[in-house]
């Protein structure tokens, strides 16, 4: 259970912060920046990506295998 104090303590925080947010749009946007974003069409899609991953990681055994047997 919530003690009094400690409830009108919480509806302060809760106001400053709606206020704050109120006062300053621009940090509120700076974290919804999308000029950053990679567009979709640029971006490989999940199949090819792992793919490349599976490739690269049979190359490392391959080499690993060929380092192996020349020991």
């Amino acid at each position: 259970m919530v003690l009094p104090a400690a409830r009108s303590e919480l509806r302060v925080g809760i106001l400053l912060l709606s206020l704050l947010s109120l006062l300053c749009p621009r940090l509120v946007a700076a974290g919804q920046d999308s000029r950053s974003a990679i567009p979709a069409e640029s971006r490989p899609c999940v199949d090819c990506h792992a793919f490349e991953f599976m490739q690269r990681a049979l190359q490392d055994l391959r080499r690993t295998a060929c380092s192996l047997d020349t020991r």
